[in-house]
């Protein structure tokens, strides 16, 4: 759940939609939708989002400790 989270505030900052976000990847909207409201993305699609967005894959881990 921590990761949808991130996503949503990631994308508000970066004023990108999950529509643009689908085009960047070729995730579809609807896969993306999911991952926003909690489902958990595969590792390859994990580093798409990462990518696209220009953070590293621990922006999305969460704290340790």
């Amino acid at each position: 759940m921590y990761m949808c989270k991130k996503l949503k505030k990631l994308l508000k900052n970066k004023e990108i939609t999950v529509y643009k976000l689908g085009k960047i990847t070729g995730i579809s909207d609807s896969t993306l939708r999911r991952y926003m409201y909690g489902s958990e993305p595969s590792f390859k699609n994990m580093c798409k989002i990462a990518d696209a967005l220009d953070v590293s894959l621990d922006y999305f881990r969460k704290d340790k400790y």
